[in-house]
């Protein structure tokens, strides 16, 4: 018997299931009307489709950021597509933007813990899948970060949705402290430190560095001892560069990061810096090769 499916029960299952149009429709139709059964074979076919994605590289994307209103904790993600253009779509912003609030508000600091959270009637992860059926590429929760303290001021800055900073900054309240800490963080988004101080920088790290110096003035003709001077004269350039206290203030290069914050009695406790992509190793497309590719296919 031939079931007649309304134009209002294709509604309903899309605003339950927030399934595109069409896959609305053909389910109902799979199911015969049935809204329940519906429902599981729009969860089917979405499974299906993220499973046969998954392997696909992601490496655009946004940096999501949400601060709690007082100030003291802040939660920032990126969240990967295979297209900038993607990146740019609604869906994708909105699940963005719904992942963060709920990370936030349930302090998660994990990205296992955050794709088990309940969202808006099912769990980040499924929500995650459906968005992979509709729009068509895969989709990563590749990272999330918090930080946060009842006697510490969390600063953000977002650059393009692209580079993102959180900063703890103890010792400075108030607007002066929220300040400060969103001018710290846009530091750190230009400037890149890895570390916070040079005691910070890991020995093996400096080690390396250390040879690489030794190994470029060995050609020099120099004295050993002057070779010597010249190398831990490089180092601390170097631990100045790599450390955000040593760093010149990007606002004023006259003074340094360290001075900045010692005018202000505070303290940089912790900063995390994320960018959209870093360590994804993207596959590069030859074009001349893929067009001659689809020559000789459509010749054959």
């Amino acid at each position: 018997m031939t079931v007649t499916i309304t134009a209002a029960q294709v509604k309903e299952l899309r605003e339950r299931t927030n399934a595109p149009m069409m896959e609305c429709k053909k389910a109902l139709n799979e199911a015969a009307g049935d809204m329940t059964q519906a429902i599981e074979i729009l969860r089917k076919t979405g499974q299906a489709k993220a499973d046969k994605k998954a392997g696909r590289i992601a490496a655009e994307g946004i940096i999501v950021l949400r601060t709690a209103s007082d100030g003291h904790a802040a939660v920032m993600l990126e969240i990967n597509s295979e297209t900038d253009f993607v990146a740019r779509d609604e869906n994708f912003l909105g699940f963005a933007n719904a992942v963060s609030e709920t990370a936030l508000t349930a302090g998660i600091e994990d990205v296992p813990a955050l794709l088990a959270q309940a969202m808006a009637g099912t769990t980040v992860e499924e929500a995650r899948k459906t968005l992979i059926a509709k729009v068509g590429e895969n989709i990563n929760v590749r990272r999330v970060a918090r930080l946060a303290g009842e006697t510490t001021m969390v600063g953000s800055y977002l650059h393009g949705g692209r580079i993102g900073v959180l900063v703890a900054l103890e010792g400075e309240a108030g607007e002066a402290g929220e300040s400060l800490a969103r001018d710290i963080a846009m530091h750190i988004a230009a400037s890149r430190p890895l570390v916070v101080n040079a005691d910070d920088v890991p020995a093996d790290v400096i080690e390396k560095e250390k040879e690489i110096f030794l190994a470029q003035a060995a050609n020099s003709g120099k004295p050993q001892d002057i070779i010597e001077k010249m190398v831990a004269g490089r180092i601390r350039k170097f631990l100045d560069e790599v450390s955000l206290q040593g760093q010149p203030y990007v606002k004023d290069p006259d003074m340094t990061v360290a001075a900045l914050l010692n005018k202000h009695r505070a303290k940089v406790a912790h900063f995390v810096r994320f960018e959209v992509g870093e360590g994804i190793e993207k596959e590069v497309e030859d074009f001349v090769e893929a067009v001659k590719a689809q020559a000789a296919a459509a010749a054959g």
